[in-house]
């Protein structure tokens, strides 16, 4: 099971890498699009990191999924953990939308927008960190 443990904690940090990062893309595009210069590299950019964040995302989730069968839901913790992890996993497919609207031009929301926007990632993560390492419930 350590190998597996291995691999779900290096799945989820290249995972989280995408998380953090492809908000910082869109801030990049709103200031870009702003000051009308060109964006394609910014969408380009965005694509490659959405589609390799969601393959990881998925080897993250499959071996979460392996671990939580081996040993089952043991505390209210883990119940806690997994109901932030359906956050991640719902913000994720939320940049995946606004990837959509970027790619079609139509991303109308403004720098600061996604400044903000970044940092609930932060915050989810946070909460799962604390869940797992500290299991205050």
């Amino acid at each position: 099971m350590l190998w597996v443990k291995t691999f779900h904690v290096l799945a989820v940090m290249a995972w989280l890498a995408g998380v953090f990062y492809l908000p910082r893309i869109f801030v990049n595009y709103a200031e870009a699009r702003d000051a009308g210069e060109p964006t394609e590299r910014l969408v380009g950019m965005a694509r490659r990191l959405f589609r390799f964040s969601s393959i990881l995302a998925v080897f993250a989730l499959t071996f979460g999924m392996i671990l939580w069968t081996v040993y089952g839901i043991d505390g209210r913790w883990l119940q806690w953990k997994l109901v932030f992890v359906l956050a991640l996993v719902a913000y994720h497919l939320t940049c995946g939308a606004m990837l959509r609207r970027m790619v079609q031009g139509t991303l109308a929301r403004g720098s600061l927008f996604f400044r903000f926007f970044n940092e609930i990632s932060v915050l989810i993560v946070t909460a799962i960190l604390i869940l797992v390492i500290v299991k205050p419930i």
